[in-house]
């Protein structure tokens, strides 16, 4: 039995070396196989474009990770585990755009009444600020904790409530996305 839990350890260890080398890429930028938030280890489940206006501009690269990889959005945003979201802004943007957008993104995913989250929407909105072509933001919700938010690598504050990440992940993964191309591509299945 002690030789089956150290060749299980083993197996493990090099499946998740091996894993942490390969990497995914979209227009040249590269996103990690996987990565570990607070001991836990996340998957990339998938990366997605975010286009805008009539002419399909690019806006950012969209990484998702989550403990277990899987295609139903409507499943990633209920579940209780730990995931990520990263924005690789490839042009600049400025912070009333994202604003903007985080704002409409909660009207069209919270159902009824989006005036529960109004106060939640302002804390997020207060953290943006115009991003530039290269710049990331992170939203990693922690079970028990909430929605991490860190902006070019600065830890911004944490938005409690599950409910809030699970509209807040809707935005992406949701019945109505920015782009049906981003959706797809970050359930994987592009």
């Amino acid at each position: 039995m002690r030789l089956q839990t150290t060749i299980a350890a083993l197996s493990l260890t090099l499946m998740m070396t091996t894993m942490s080398s390969y990497a995914m890429e979209m227009n040249d930028i590269e996103f990690p196989d996987a990565i570990a938030v607070n001991g836990v280890d996340l998957l990339l489940n998938g990366l997605g474009k975010r286009e805008a206006t009539i002419f399909n501009v690019d806006v950012y690269i969209a990484a998702l990770y989550l403990e277990h990889t899987q295609s139903d959005g409507y499943a990633i945003c209920e579940s209780d585990q730990t995931k990520r979201l990263i924005l690789h802004f490839v042009r600049d943007v400025s912070g009333g755009d994202i604003a903007g957008a985080w704002a409409e993104g909660f009207i069209k995913n919270s159902g009824d009444d989006a005036t529960v989250y109004e106060s939640r929407i302002v804390s997020l909105n207060s953290w943006m600020s115009e991003m530039k072509d290269g710049e990331e933001m992170m939203f990693t919700y922690i079970p028990d904790t909430g929605l991490e938010v860190s902006v070019r690598g600065t830890y911004m504050g944490t938005i409690e409530g599950s409910d809030f990440a699970t509209v807040f992940f809707s935005i992406w993964l949701g019945d109505d996305p920015p782009n049906g191309g981003l959706r797809r591509g970050l359930l994987g299945l592009n």
